[in-house]
């Protein structure tokens, strides 16, 4: 398989770093799990703040028929993540490498929840799939998610949520950051998530 040149691999490495950067070419994945391993590492790294972030996905020149499978299938991917608002912007960087800038987090709380064949869905405040997720998190943390979730009521003009809409904010924006993070919930990242979410909504109010 033909490597990527290593003029363009240092040049990339410079722009964007070794730890915002994804290959998802060389592991010889299918679009399929491609796609699956590009959503995780996208949604982390909007949680990390990593701003502009690339994907390498290859031409297709090796594919069968020389279809570029995985190139379509992370395209894909990236405009459906930025109707979700965990991407803001999509270039090609090179034929076969996208660069993306993320969205800020408040972005994931502001996009329109969408059904399950792509379109948004009528009901803003979904009944949660788990009332019991909050219950092990910490005063400190479920103190923020509060501050969170009112904010962004604020800001789809809410002024003055109900309670039972606070809780069922506070609960699609946990479930939305756990997400993000993945694996076994650490409520240290996700309280620094929050407490990153409420500064961008305090910034764009000053």
């Amino acid at each position: 398989m033909r490597r990527r040149p290593a003029v363009q691999q240092a040049f990339d490495e410079a722009r964007f770093g070794t730890t915002r950067i994804l290959n998802v070419r060389d592991a010889l994945l299918t679009g399929a799990e491609a796609v699956r391993r590009a959503d995780g590492w996208l949604r982390a790294k909007q949680v990390e703040v990593a701003d502009e972030v690339l994907i390498i996905t290859g031409r297709g020149n090796g594919s069968v028929g020389q279809i570029a499978v995985v190139r379509e299938e992370v395209r894909t991917l990236l405009n459906r993540l930025r109707r979700a608002g965990v991407v803001a912007e999509i270039r090609e960087h090179t034929p076969g490498s996208f660069a993306v800038r993320l969205a800020p987090l408040r972005a994931l709380f502001e996009a329109p929840p969408r059904t399950r064949d792509g379109h948004e869905g009528r009901q803003r405040h979904p009944t949660p799939p788990n009332p019991q997720s909050l219950a092990g998190l910490s005063a400190e943390t479920l103190d923020a998610l509060r501050q969170l979730a009112i904010l962004s009521l604020h800001s789809l003009g809410i002024p003055a949520p109900e309670a039972r809409f606070v809780q069922s904010e506070m609960e699609r924006e946990f479930s939305l950051l756990a997400r993000a993070i993945g694996g076994p919930l650490d409520e240290a990242a996700l309280r620094a998530a929050v407490t990153r979410a409420l500064h961008e909504y305090e910034e764009a109010d000053s």
